[in-house]
C-alpha cells in the first residue's frame, strides 16, 4: 500500500482520547480516496464512505443524512475497538468526499460534530477535497480548533519505482500520477487524459467553479505559460506581454496562487531573507508534476530524451516539484535566487536556515551558476550540486527533503 505513512498518521491521530476531524487536502489523482479506504480496512469499526462529487445536486441536508447514517450504525455497534486501540465501546468511520462542492459545508459539519461531542459519541470523520484553498477557508471559518489536516501530494520516484517499476527517467518524464500509469504505452490515451481528466477537470471543477474567477481564459493561459516556462523566471509584465491580455499583475499573481493551491503550477519567490522583498519579486515557474508539461508538448519520451535542452526543462523541473511537494506541511518554504547574471536554481528555507541547490541538468542556462555570489550575501548551511558530478538524481529524488538540514 502507497501513502502508507499518511494512512499510519491517521490510524495514530483516530486512536488518541482526545480526537479531532481528519481533513485531507491534495490535487487530484494523488491518493486521497485511496488512502480513506484503507484507513477504513484498518479500522474494526463500522465506516461509510459518500461523495459529494456525484453528478447529483447536493446540499447541507445531504450532510445532515451521511452524518444519520453513520450515527444509525453508531447506535446498533457496541463491544468494538479501533485498530486494537485501547478505546472500547460504540465507534463508528465517516468519510466524505469533495467535501467543499457542498454550500456551506463547514457550519453544516459544525453543528453536526458539536452535537456529538456533547453527547459523547464516538464518530470518527474524514473529510477529503482536491480544492485546498476553498477546505482551508471552510476550515478556518467555522471549525477553529476541531480538525487535522494532512496534505497529500503528488506521487513520488519513490513510489512510482515501487508501484509500477519505473527508473528515473520514465518519471522525469510522465511524472507522479499513478492513475496513467497503465497509459503510458499509448502515449496519446496517455496525454489526452492527462489533459481532459486531470489537467481540465481540475480547472473546471475545482477552479472555475469554485471560485470567482473574472478572467477564465487569462486563468488558462498563465497555466499553459507555467508550464511551457517552468524552471524558468518571467517577470509579471512579460507575462501581460505573453498572455497578450488587460489584466494587471494582481491578477495574475492571484491566478498563479489558485493554480499552486490545485496541485498544478506554482511561481516560486526569489530570496531575498525578508518577506515584502520576496512578494515583490519575479516568479520562477514551477510545473507540480512534470506530466503536466510533457502531456501538452508534442516530444514523445525518446524523442525528449534526445533533446538536450527540453530534458534539461525537465530534469529541473523534477527536481523543483520533488522539493516542493516534499515540503508540504513541514514548515520548510522553496525559493530561487538571481543576480548579476548569476542564479541559484532552488534554495529551500527552514526559518534562518537555507540550503543552495544547484542542478546538472544539461540544460544552456540564461545566466551562470551563482551558489558562490549567493553565499557571500546570506549564511548558507549546505550548497548541494544534484546530477552530474554531484548527488545522483536518482537518491536525491528518494531523500527526505528534511534530512538536509540535520
Amino acid at each position: 500500500m502507497f501513502k502508507r505513512g499518511a494512512v499510519n498518521v491517521i490510524l495514530e491521530r483516530l486512536q488518541e482520547k482526545r480526537h479531532f476531524i481528519q481533513v485531507l487536502t491534495g490535487p487530484r489523482q494523488c491518493g486521497k480516496t485511496t488512502i480513506a479506504r484503507q484507513v477504513m480496512d484498518a479500522v474494526k469499526i463500522p465506516s461509510r464512505y459518500a461523495s459529494a462529487d456525484e453528478p447529483i445536486l447536493k446540499d447541507r441536508t445531504w450532510i445532515e443524512q451521511q452524518w444519520e447514517t453513520s450515527r444509525f450504525a453508531l447506535s446498533k455497534n457496541s463491544q468494538t475497538s479501533l485498530h486494537h486501540s485501547l478505546h472500547s465501546g460504540t465507534a463508528s468511520l465517516l468519510v466524505l468526499d469533495e467535501i467543499h462542492k457542498i454550500p456551506q459545508w463547514s457550519e453544516a459539519v459544525k453543528h453536526l460534530w458539536d452535537e456529538d461531542t456533547r453527547k459523547g459519541n464516538k464518530l470518527y470523520v474524514i473529510l477529503l477535497g482536491s480544492a485546498p484553498l476553498l477546505i482551508q477557508k471552510g476550515l478556518t471559518e467555522s471549525l477553529a480548533g476541531r480538525f487535522e489536516t494532512i496534505n497529500v501530494t503528488h506521487w513520488s520516484f519513490e513510489e512510482m519505482q515501487k508501484a509500477f517499476g519505473w527508473d528515473v527517467d520514465e518519471y522525469i518524464y510522465y511524472g507522479g500520477y499513478p492513475g496513467t500509469a497503465k497509459l503510458i504505452n499509448n502515449p496519446m490515451r496517455w496525454a489526452n487524459y492527462i489533459k481532459d481528466s486531470l489537467i481540465e477537470t481540475t480547472i473546471s471543477k475545482d477552479i472555475l467553479l469554485m471560485t470567482r474567477i473574472d478572467k477564465p481564459m487569462l486563468l488558462r493561459r498563465v497555466f499553459e505559460l507555467g508550464c511551457l516556462y517552468s524552471g524558468r523566471i518571467l517577470s509579471y509584465q512579460k507575462m501581460l506581454g505573453q498572455l497578450q491580455d488587460a489584466g494587471n499583475t494582481v491578477t495574475l499573481a492571484h491566478y498563479l496562487k489558485l493554480l499552486e493551491s490545485a496541485g498544478l503550477v506554482a511561481g516560486l519567490s526569489k530570496y531575498a531573507g525578508q518577506k515584502v522583498r520576496q512578494r515583490g519579486s519575479s516568479p520562477k515557474f514551477q510545473a507540480m508534476n512534470t506530466a503536466l508539461m510533457t502531456a501538452q508538448q508534442s516530444v514523445s519520451f525518446s524523442e525528449a530524451k534526445k533533446n538536450g535542452e527540453f530534458w534539461g526543462h525537465l530534469v529541473e523541473s523534477s527536481v523543483g516539484a520533488t522539493i516542493l511537494n516534499k515540503i508540504k506541511g513541514k514548515g520548510i518554504e522553496l525559493f530561487y535566487w538571481a543576480g548579476n547574471n548569476r542564479e541559484v536554481d532552488f534554495v529551500i528555507s527552514k526559518g534562518k536556515t537555507i540550503i543552495a541547490v544547484e542542478v546538472k541538468s544539461g540544460r544552456k542556462k540564461v545566466n551562470l551558476p551563482g551558489i558562490e555570489l549567493f553565499s557571500k550575501e546570506f549564511k548558507v548551511k549546505k550548497k548541494l550540486l544534484v546530477g552530474a558530478g554531484g548527488i545522483p538524481l536518482k537518491e536525491f529524488l528518494t531523500v527526505p527533503v528534511e534530512t538536509f538540514f540535520d
